[in-house]
């Protein structure tokens, strides 16, 4: 599930254009989409070299169809641009391989809440490098995110389903991380206009290092299976095309504190997804740990009398 920086424009002033595409709904709808694809991951029981793979392999045929209709509309992206693309895709290839590691360690749900620590990352980047004065909500909350990812970690009362909690929980904590310079990278590669484009580059690149970074717990397997293909495909088309182009096409219509808000459907459903499809059975201490931590993000990324035309950072997954 993959998305970048987007920044939210004017709002459209075509009432029959918000009847028919309520931004709304394409955000929830894209976040709901984007919150399954741990699931299919963990249901596909394959390596996160082959989902990695796959992910992004059975994402290119459409990602290549609205990419070759940009190029006819506006022709291809500057070469700066495609460099930049290329690096974050590489580190979006490590996002991908980590995160789906994790998820066979603390599972679908806590992996996904925990990987949303990029939103965190995200803006401390952005005043690291340009300087920018650090908001008091940002000084708050990181204290508060780092306790509750320790309560998701097993520390202080051990996850249910056996595996690692704590190399699952660093697993997934990279995977944030390099998820988020993929997003600071990305966010600032220029050619607007050509978001398939770049995309689509950054889907070869992330199913290049993606593969290579998740050999370290298995090689891609070429022929996983119809049941592991079937839910590859939903992986693909969830995390990689539906999820991006409902929330690319929403977000930008909407003030950033109700995008903000919306996106946070994600991580919670993960959780639900998780225990309802996967039987997965996070402890109290996790539960409470996974709470602090959606609450911290919404500390972070919905900014006190935010409007149109704030920059809101996308979940992961």
């Amino acid at each position: 599930m993959t998305t970048q920086l987007l920044s939210p424009a004017t709002v459209p002033t075509s009432r029959r254009a918000a009847l028919t595409a309520d931004p709304r709904v394409l955000v929830a709808t894209g976040a709901a989409a984007i919150a399954l694809t741990g699931v299919f991951v963990k249901l596909s029981a394959v390596s996160p070299a082959t989902a990695t793979f796959y992910r992004c392999a059975l994402a290119l045929p459409i990602l290549g169809v609205l990419a070759a209709r940009e190029w006819r509309r506006h022709g291809g992206i500057p070469a700066r641009a495609m460099w930049i693309q290329i690096v974050g895709g590489v580190l979006l290839g490590i996002d991908f391989a980590l995160w789906s590691q994790s998820i066979t360690l603390i599972g679908a749900g806590i992996s996904t809440v925990v990987v949303n620590i990029q939103v965190v990352i995200v803006p401390a980047l952005a005043w690291v490098v340009f300087r920018a004065r650090v908001p008091v909500r940002f000084v708050i909350a990181v204290p508060f995110l780092f306790a509750g990812i320790a309560l998701v970690s097993g520390i202080f009362g051990g996850g249910e389903g056996g595996g690692d909690a704590v190399a699952g929980t660093v697993l997934a904590l990279t995977s944030g991380v390099a998820y988020a310079v993929y997003i600071f990278l990305t966010g600032r590669a220029g050619g607007a206009g050509r978001p398939a484009t770049q995309v689509l580059v950054t889907t070869v690149a992330a199913g290049v290092s993606g593969s290579v970074v998740g050999s370290i717990w298995g090689g891609v397997d070429l022929t996983p299976g119809w049941d592991a293909m079937g839910w590859l495909v939903a992986l693909a088309l969830s995390g990689q095309v539906i999820g991006w182009m409902l929330i690319g096409f929403g977000l930008p219509k909407l003030p950033a504190e109700v995008g903000a808000t919306l996106l946070l459907i994600q991580p919670v459903l993960a959780v639900v997804a998780g225990m309802m499809f996967l039987q997965e059975r996070p402890t109290l201490i996790q539960g409470l740990g996974c709470a602090v931590v959606v609450t911290a993000v919404w500390m972070v990324s919905v900014p006190p009398r935010a409007r149109v035309g704030t920059a809101v950072p996308v979940v992961s997954g």
